[in-house]
């Protein structure tokens, strides 16, 4: 069975892009990968006081993102397709390539916004990214709103 790595941040583009893995998936007989990169310095705040760490606004995000997950989860589930999920922290980029070798993923699927005619603005810097760097197929699903 082939492996789609599915990267998701849970903005309104997702919801298209899980349509679309899901359909993907079934069409190549392939499992998703789920992958949530969480930023490594949530829980932090600058103030007067310079630097202070919150780990309560750190574990509430995360607990939240992992509920997030699961919905997805039970979505691409409930629609036939074989799912599973992680949440790290990192360099969302790096850390998204890395979990696609260490699954030995066959395809990674990601959005572009399509915002404006700027390379960098219409297909985004971490698809950008991952599109240059990646050893795997890149399928880039436009996620934006039809007008």
């Amino acid at each position: 069975m082939k492996k789609i790595i599915l990267p998701v941040d849970f903005s309104d583009s997702s919801n298209k892009l899980v349509d679309y893995a899901i359909n993907f998936a079934k069409d190549v007989n392939a499992e998703i990968h789920l992958i949530h990169v969480a930023a490594t310095d949530i829980g932090f705040v600058i103030g007067d006081m310079g630097f202070q760490y919150f780990p309560e606004v750190e574990e509430n995000e995360i607990k939240y993102e992992l509920k997030e997950l699961n919905k997805l989860q039970e979505r691409i589930i409930s629609n036939g397709v074989s799912c599973s999920h992680i949440l790290k922290q990192g360099i969302a980029g790096d850390t998204i390539l890395e979990f696609a070798d260490e699954k030995a993923g066959d395809y990674i699927v990601v959005g572009s916004h399509g915002r404006s005619g700027v390379y960098d603005v219409f297909i985004g810097s971490l698809t950008k990214e991952i599109t240059k760097k990646s050893k795997i197929p890149v399928l880039v699903v436009p996620c934006h709103d039809e007008e």
